[in-house]
């Protein structure tokens, strides 16, 4: 089974830069290989559009879907109490502390670092930390990636890859940046 690696664009339509499907489709063009649908306060049937509308950038399989209902796609990713809903594919949870994996096939651990998005967050638990937390537990690192130093620190430590929501919903140019993160990750999955 193969998991997200390498970068992993979540989405934010509130701090995108431009409409959130113009983002993502730039952030694919720059390499970005998965795609984590956020947007939880959307009603079901503009959650489900929503998702649908990625699907038609994001390569085939890349969606993942934030909670347990994976709206028509095949990977979910999970709150700390979210259920895993049956015949969910892929399965990812977000931790902050020690992962335990049982049916998730990987993890998300934050904050590595301070994060702008969400701020007083943490502590921070750097790249060093998320790998002694991670042990053998494939993981991604989330949490004030925003710089291709930061990326290359976080692939260095043992990560599977990274999860960047502002560096990209930000940008002005999220093809440039998911480029220069890319490259920094030297992973392309």
């Amino acid at each position: 089974m193969v998991i997200p690696s390498g970068v992993v664009v979540l989405t934010d339509r509130g701090l995108a830069a431009r409409p959130l499907v113009e983002v993502v489709a730039a952030a694919v063009r720059g390499g970005a290989a998965w795609v984590i649908l956020r947007e939880k306060d959307l009603a079901y049937a503009a959650r489900r559009a929503l998702a649908t509308a990625l699907r038609a950038v994001v390569p085939p399989g890349r969606l993942v879907v934030a909670g347990p209902d994976p709206l028509g796609g095949d990977a979910v990713h999970l709150s700390r109490t979210d259920p895993v809903p049956p015949d969910a594919g892929i399965v990812g949870r977000s931790c902050h502390g020690e992962p335990r994996l049982s049916t998730e096939d990987y993890v998300t651990l934050s904050p590595i670092y301070p994060t702008v998005t969400k701020p007083g967050y943490g502590p921070a638990l750097g790249p060093a930390r998320a790998a002694e937390l991670a042990g053998d537990v494939p993981w991604l690192a989330l949490g004030g990636i925003d710089s291709p130093a930061r990326v290359a620190e976080c692939m260095a430590a043992g990560a599977a890859g990274v999860a960047v929501l502002g560096a990209v919903m930000r940008a002005a140019d999220p093809e440039s940046v998911t480029a220069a993160l890319v490259a920094a990750a030297g992973v392309r999955a």
